[in-house]
């Protein structure tokens, strides 16, 4: 290869600019893989770092994209060679190391994970970092005994990327699963998706009570602030809730009643820095309980050449489901 093509985002005016560039590898950040890729996608957090809505950009100029699949072009890394078909999430790529929105990536091999059996390139830039997240946070709950039978469970932004597929997952393991969204439309969408129930997001967004009726066994929390700070006061004695967004912000206005009256768990969820045994594990489980029917209906194809214009669009809630990004 020679030049090749990118987007990339620059400082510019006090602020930030995002272009298509053509680049060389020299361009890249260092690593002992070249990956050839053919799919990627957008995530809340690439649209953070694609309009500058937050700090989430350490390096510039950058190649933004926190997840993308394909295919090894070159590697010194023992366990790839040329030819095999690897997927990337996290490890801080498309945030201080260039990511997935270029024709070729260049990463750490350690980084990777070969693109398991079970799925397409395209169907795992579907699941990419919100799906992950996703089954991470069931993992969790699981984890904390969170069963069907102990009750339902609350998975809030339910409409977007990470909560369509807890969503889906949720319901085919047995659970009752009450969606949570601001979003009226969607609520034949996540019926389909397996939703028993479909709630307002109005109804947790403000300042609540320290604790609440008893509602849920469990949460799947993309929010945080006053919704999380809610979720938390609704949950069942001994329930979990999983907490893996900051969408409405960062701050927790909540007390220590719900943990020390009702022995409730709050688990923190991350997908950036976790373990490769807790990755895999992640997706072998989403190999197993993840619809590839439901996959399909909460997924829409687009080019890559749309992300700028995406970027803005899921910053305010307005996507559904997940968004595949074919490179050229």
């Amino acid at each position: 290869m020679e030049r090749f093509k990118a987007l990339r985002v620059s400082k510019a005016d006090g602020g930030q600019a995002a272009a298509w560039e053509e680049i060389t590898l020299n361009d890249l950040s260092a690593g002992d893989v070249v990956v050839r890729v053919t799919h990627t996608t957008i995530n809340y957090k690439d649209g953070l770092a694609l309009t500058g809505k937050a700090p989430i950009v350490r390096k510039w100029p950058l190649v933004p994209g926190i997840d993308f699949s394909g295919t090894v072009e070159t590697s010194s890394h023992p366990a790839y060679a040329y030819g095999d078909k690897v997927i990337l999430s996290g490890w801080g790529v498309g945030e201080g190391h260039d990511g997935g929105y270029a024709q070729y990536a260049r990463v750490n091999g350690d980084w990777l994970i070969p693109l398991p059996a079970a799925f397409e390139p395209a169907q795992a830039m579907a699941i990419g970092t919100a799906g992950y997240t996703a089954m991470l946070c069931v993992l969790a709950l699981e984890a904390h005994d969170v069963t069907p039978d102990k009750g339902p469970v609350l998975v809030t932004g339910a409409a977007g990327g990470v909560g369509s597929v807890a969503v889906s997952v949720l319901a085919k393991l047995g659970h009752h699963v009450i969606a949570s969204t601001g979003r009226a439309a969607e609520a034949d969408f996540l019926k389909h998706l397996g939703a028993a129930e479909i709630i307002d997001r109005a109804e947790l967004s403000e300042r609540g009570r320290p604790l609440g009726k008893e509602r849920w066994a469990g949460a799947v929390d993309v929010a945080g602030s006053h919704t999380l700070a809610n979720a938390i006061a609704m949950t069942k004695y001994g329930g979990c809730v999983a907490a893996c967004g900051l969408a409405q912000g960062f701050d927790l206005p909540a007390t220590v009643m719900p943990f020390i009256l009702r022995g409730v768990t709050l688990t923190g969820v991350d997908s950036v820095m976790v373990p490769r045994d807790k990755r895999l594990a992640a997706w072998s489980r989403l190999a197993t309980d993840l619809d590839r029917t439901k996959l399909a209906g909460l997924t829409v194809t687009r080019p890559w050449s749309d992300v700028i214009e995406l970027a803005p669009q899921i910053i305010a809630g307005k996507v559904r489901g997940r968004i595949v990004l074919e490179v050229e």
